[in-house]
């Protein structure tokens, strides 16, 4: 049955790097749970990290009950209710306008939290700066409507935000950064200068546990940030929380030829299990699993999946040769088609192939379209031992919508 596996020691290598980071810039790092909210794993490594971001009340909640520290919470647009409930345990309230802002201010400073100074709101803002490559995920793009732009802030009234915010960036290095907040500052420094303004929330999409990351500009940025505008930072990064720490197994459940291709079908869809597959869209790394070698496939091999089993061999699929498969899911849309791989050799029914990088953006976009079966959840302990946390069966499908 299709699992996705998560490797515990690669979230904890992950996790590491960012606390040694952060602690080196002088920085907050927060975990963004709509890049990865397997709840299950934070007590392997929530005392790395100083809280969770969240994007509305349940990543909210969820943080509060199972991660247990600092709360940032931003959202497009709250209701009423919503705005009440977070009062009570949040610790930065974002806005996303100025109309919900002054929608809801009188709620929340008459909140005894804001009043104690536990609860501080603040504003995300747009510097129309686009630095990213796909017009999908750039929130700067013409008539975003995601933060406000510079101009609607001129006279306005701010008593009672205390932060801004902006987040631009996605899946980037820090040389992007450096650009951004030159924009930030141009159009905002002057906010930030001011006393009545304490921090500012850098957003995610900063790839800091990538081999090729500019870890020593990203410290050296904050420090600068810090001290010019005497603000405290935060970061958070979802992403490169979980980069390379999890795979999705598949069992290639049938293989035959169309119009001259040749397709394999198998147990996991690109549109229910792996949508950014055709968002974004990327081309993930596909390993074809062998059984009957006892060598163990280390972790700091160069071409291996993030998580390995024991007595597993992993050949990687690549871009030519004689055994191409159109690998598709078992769902009716057409499109639910991953990709054309090469394979060492010819596929067949019961074959286990291995999806690379599959913990962060994926398992939290994951449906049960056509009432094709959830990949069940399995963590990965240190000393390689496998642990499933969640089995699917019929009732989540049954119950999801009645």
């Amino acid at each position: 049955m299709a699992s996705f596996v998560i490797s515990l020691a690669a979230l904890k290598r992950n996790t590491a790097i960012l606390r040694e980071t952060a602690d080196a810039a002088g920085c907050k790092i927060v975990l963004a749970l709509k890049g990865f909210s397997c709840w299950k794993a934070f007590p392997h490594f929530r005392d790395v990290l100083d809280g969770c971001c969240a994007s509305g009340v349940w990543e909210a909640l969820l943080a509060r009950d199972y991660f247990g520290k600092h709360v940032v919470t931003y959202s497009p647009g709250y209701q009423e209710d919503e705005i009440r409930q977070l009062c009570e345990f949040t610790h930065h309230l974002d806005f996303n306008s100025l109309s919900q802002w002054f929608r809801f201010r009188d709620i929340v400073m008459a909140h005894p939290r804001f009043k104690s100074g536990e609860l501080h709101c603040g504003l995300r803002v747009n510097p129309q700066c686009s630095t990213g490559h796909t017009p999908l995920y750039d929130p700067c793009v013409a008539g975003s409507r995601l933060g406000i732009t510079a101009d609607q802030l001129e006279g306005a009234d701010l008593t009672g935000l205390s932060g801004l915010h902006f987040h631009t960036l996605c899946e980037q290095n820090s040389d992007d950064l450096e650009k951004t907040l030159a924009a930030v500052d141009e159009k905002f420094g002057h906010l930030l200068r001011s006393p009545q303004f304490t921090y500012l929330n850098m957003g995610g999409g900063h790839w800091i546990t990538k081999p090729f990351y500019d870890r020593e500009r990203l410290i050296r940025l904050v420090r600068e940030t810090k001290a010019k505008y005497d603000v405290e930072v935060w970061l958070e990064p979802g992403e490169a929380a979980a980069i390379h720490t999890g795979v999705l197994r598949a069992e290639v459940l049938d293989v035959f030829e169309s119009a001259g291709h040749k397709l394999a079908i198998l147990d996991v869809s690109a549109t229910a299990h792996m949508p950014d597959v055709l968002e974004m869209p990327y081309r993930p790394d596909v390993y074809l699993a062998t059984t009957g070698s006892a060598e163990f496939i280390p972790h700091e091999e160069a071409s291996r999946p993030a998580v390995t089993f024991q007595g597993e061999t992993y050949q990687l699929s690549s871009e030519s040769g004689d055994h191409v498969y159109r690998i598709g899911g078992p769902t009716c849309l057409a499109g639910d088609v991953t990709g054309d791989f090469t394979f060492p050799r010819p596929l067949k029914a019961g074959d286990v192939l291995v999806f690379d990088d599959m913990a962060h953006y994926t398992m939290v976009k994951t449906t049960t379209f056509n009432g094709v079966p959830h990949p069940s959840i399995v963590l990965q302990h240190e000393d390689g031992s496998l642990e499933t946390i969640r089995e699917f069966g019929y009732a989540d499908f049954r119950d999801r919508l009645s």
